[in-house]
């Protein structure tokens, strides 16, 4: 994985070499290094100006939270993400464009990759640029490329899991294989996911071929390497009673209850790609599926559909396939040159699907005056309306801390209901002089709860009916809000003023754990 391999640019296109069989030619196109280049600058440029629009997202405010509480795993998550988001809020705090470097980098890498792939399936230089360019353009990556967040790095990496694989299969060097391993590692301290793609690429290997692959040691020194990496957080998860796979049932009974559960999965899902977008990934399914130039790559088809046939099944989200898009893309693209006008190969029609998105990815990016926010449908923008209104969280929770008896701030803590209000006061608390903010949910809740000496509670959130079955008495002290009337999660909470609790928070804490 050199960086001849990744940008190869001006070398003279290779003599195909008669292929052995089941194998694809040897030969491969001249990589469009310019235009696949400029395409790369124009979404790294676009993201990293707008990486410090807004606020923290609520799973980055989470992260660098977790990434206090250092341990080999999370509730929701192994340990990579925390790790890196603390790192980088410790080198630079408070800085966003710093915070979000990762995301905006390996989005760019994305496009490269994305255009190495059709190159490896036999892409010519306009098959590259298509490929490229449907990364760069899809409302899914550039949501993703703004936020460091899990799915971002999730996207990365399965890109680079199918381009070791395609690679591999045309020169056949067992190098790839250790590569492969060293991404499945890295990606397994991110997500647990990538062991659905990988379980799917190697029942479709053993069931379509190529079989030798099966039958490479590097291969499996790969793979246990990666377990063996992976080894720490699935102790973590089986001493903790696995409670990723309580936040799997949790998943699945939220995205029922709000996308319609398996009905909504893949109309969801392939929306997320765009439109356009999603008929030249249909193009690559099918044609890795059908082709006979693309015949050595078909288990990429068959795992694309039992990735997806999983998810759908287990309820998972939608977003959970958007690693599987890149590979498809360049499929698709590459499909394009072999029909019978390849000669022109209709770029009309590509040129408008690529205007088309790249309006639709635009208007992803935090790019509106709060006024224009505020109007617009929660479900529309959510992404960027969650970024919106932590200080003004921590300032109206401060108030209400600071309106407190004197002898009473003393023993007051703060609770929350979500881990990103937990997270958000966490952050922005400490200068407005809080105290440390408890909260039950997710993975938050290892954290630790309230000491049993603590006096009384600002509970922000939470359902005032509950409370007051834990409290003797319970208060409506303040509301919060953003002050730009944008509609988010936290928007017009309650902050209630809670004493006398009841059982003591040792005692407490252990039942009010949820993951929903």
């Amino acid at each position: 994985m050199s960086q001849t391999d990744l940008a190869d640019a001006a070398a003279p296109a290779e003599q195909p070499a008669p292929p052995a069989a089941g194998r694809p030619p040897a030969g491969r196109q001249p990589f469009a290094r310019r235009p696949v280049a400029i395409i790369a600058g124009v979404l790294t440029a676009a993201l990293l100006i707008t990486s410090d629009r807004y606020g923290y997202y609520g799973d980055e405010l989470y992260f660098i939270v977790a990434g206090r509480h250092l341990a080999w795993g999370y509730a929701d998550q192994p340990p990579l993400l925390p790790l890196l988001a603390h790192a980088l809020n410790a080198l630079a705090p408070g800085n966003l464009v710093v915070l979000r470097l990762p995301a905006t980098l390996l989005s760019g890498l994305g496009v490269l990759l994305c255009a190495q792939l059709a190159r490896e399936l036999g892409g010519q230089r306009r098959a590259q640029v298509l490929s490229a360019g449907a990364f760069a353009v899809s409302p899914i990556v550039v949501v993703f490329g703004h936020l460091t967040i899990t799915p971002t790095l999730d996207v990365f990496c399965w890109t680079l899991v199918s381009w070791l694989l395609v690679r591999w299969i045309r020169v056949r060097d067992d190098r790839l294989l250790l590569w492969l391993g060293l991404a499945a590692a890295v990606d397994l301290q991110n997500k647990y996911l990538v062991g659905v793609l990988l379980l799917a690429l190697a029942g479709s290997v053993a069931a379509v071929g190529p079989r030798e692959l099966l039958r490479r040691p590097p291969l499996w020194a790969g793979s246990l390497f990666a377990v063996l990496v992976t080894l720490p957080s699935l102790l973590w998860q089986a001493q903790h009673h696995w409670p990723q796979a309580d936040m799997t049932s949790a998943i699945a009974a939220e995205d029922d209850r709000l996308y319609g559960g398996r009905f909504g999965f893949l109309p969801l899902a392939l929306s997320m790609a765009g439109f356009p977008l999603l008929l030249l990934m249909c193009a690559g399914l099918w044609r890795l599926l059908r082709m006979p130039e693309l015949r050595a790559y078909r288990f990429l088809g068959w795992a694309a559909l039992a990735t997806t046939a999983f998810f759908l099944l287990s309820d998972g989200r939608s977003y959970y396939l958007a690693g599987l898009f890149p590979v498809l893309w360049a499929a698709g693209a590459v499909s394009l040159q072999h029909r019978p006008a390849a000669r022109g190969w209709g770029w009309g029609h590509s040129t408008v699907s690529f205007v088309i998105c790249a309006v639709v990815a635009v208007a992803e990016l935090p790019l509106y005056p709060f006024s224009s926010i505020a109007k617009m449908p929660y479900a529309f923008n959510f992404s960027t309306a969650e970024t919106i209104g932590w200080p003004q969280l921590a300032d109206t929770v401060a108030a209400a801390y600071r309106a407190l008896p004197a002898d009473e701030q003393q023993h007051a803590v703060v609770v929350t209901d979500t881990f990103w209000a937990q997270g958000a006061l966490e952050l922005y608390g400490p200068a407005r002089g809080l105290p440390q903010a408890y909260s039950p949910q997710r993975g938050a809740w290892y954290f630790g709860a309230p000491p049993d000496d603590s006096g009384a509670v600002l509970y922000v959130g939470g359902d005032e009916a509950k409370l007051r079955g834990e409290f003797t008495t319970v208060r409506r002290v303040a509301t919060v809000d953003n002050g730009h009337g944008v509609k988010n999660l936290d928007q017009g909470k309650a902050v209630w003023l809670c004493q006398g609790l009841h059982t003591p928070w040792s005692q407490l804490w252990p039942g009010l754990r949820e993951f929903a």
